[in-house]
């Protein structure tokens, strides 16, 4: 586990670097990071918007037929508790209160169950598939005073580390009736801001690893799957803002030898096509792609191989 800190800890020094940061670059890296956090953690909750109708939900307020208004006031929501985060991000972490994390998870369930926002709740539940026994509710308020109480100690603890333990803490305690999964995530993310990371987003396609990694955290006390999970989250979060900054590096996975992101060039290069062409299937939400300067500069690998699977269907 060192060894991966360590890693993430000098990218975060080598980013620190070119600080402070063009007003553009991280005006979009923002606005990137608010839709893409919304469309993933949404998602692994089972919301069926698309990532480009997310984008239309939260960033041109429009609705999308065919969508229930839960689920368009699910990414309202979401959007408005990490813009609610961001206001946290100057406090420390051993300055953060019960109260922030009700009020997170109040933003979150906001106009959909107005009943239970920002309450702990008081039935037992269960999680549907899961071998995994959570607390008693009567026991949810001491255990929540003790999570605050570890969150504001002090700790030699690599912060990454203390992100992650506050998020598996939080959704352990499963101290709501409804969106524990979100205001963990969002908590993780405060917490990691605050130590000069970038959020940590836990794609679509790893919500079966992040789920299994949770519940064999939980039932076998077993935590190296669900570390890992979360590590390399924000390994990806640190390379895409490397990359924004260094547009010419390349990323090099050290696994696997490939590279990690590609630019609109190397795209078009693959897939034979025009440069523009790429732009146009960004514009249109088929291909995901981080978009700096005005110009869409870095193309995922996972994205990539999604965007070619689909197209050979």
């Amino acid at each position: 586990m060192d060894n991966i800190l360590n890693k993430l800890d000098t990218k975060k020094k080598q980013l620190e670097k070119y600080k402070p940061f063009p007003r553009e670059i991280i005006k979009n890296l923002e606005e990137w990071f608010r839709v893409e956090l919304t469309y993933t953690s949404n998602a692994i909750e089972g919301n069926t918007l698309t990532r480009q109708e997310t984008a239309l939900v939260v960033e041109e307020g429009l609705t999308v037929s065919g969508k229930s208004i839960t689920e368009l006031q699910e990414a309202i929501n979401h959007a408005a508790a990490f813009d609610f985060i961001q206001t946290l991000v100057d406090k420390k972490r051993q300055d953060l209160t019960e109260k922030d994390i009700l009020d997170i998870h109040s933003i979150i369930l906001n106009k959909i169950d107005d009943e239970n926002k920002g309450r702990y709740r008081n039935v037992a539940v269960r999680l549907r598939g899961s071998e995994t026994i959570l607390p008693n509710p009567l026991k949810v308020p001491e255990l929540m005073d003790n999570f605050i109480i570890w969150l504001q100690s002090s700790s030699s603890d690599n912060l990454i580390k203390i992100a992650a333990d506050a998020h598996f803490k939080l959704v352990s305690i499963h101290p709501f009736v409804d969106g524990n999964g979100r205001t963990a995530r969002l908590l993780m993310n405060l917490i990691l801001m605050q130590a000069g990371y970038p959020p940590a987003i836990i794609r679509k396609e790893d919500r079966n690893a992040y789920i299994n990694s949770l519940e064999k955290a939980q039932t076998k006390g077993e935590m190296t799957d669900y570390y890992n999970l979360i590590f390399d989250a924000v390994d990806r979060s640190l390379d895409i803002y490397l990359e924004s900054v260094e547009p010419e590096r390349i990323e090099i996975m050290e696994t696997t030898k490939e590279h990690r992101f590609y630019t609109t060039d190397e795209v078009a290069k693959l897939l034979q096509v025009d440069p523009e062409t790429i732009r146009r299937y960004v514009r249109q939400g088929d291909l995901k792609a981080v978009k700096l300067g005005g110009k869409f500069i870095r193309v995922e690998k996972v994205d990539l191989d999604a965007f070619i699977f689909n197209l050979k269907k």
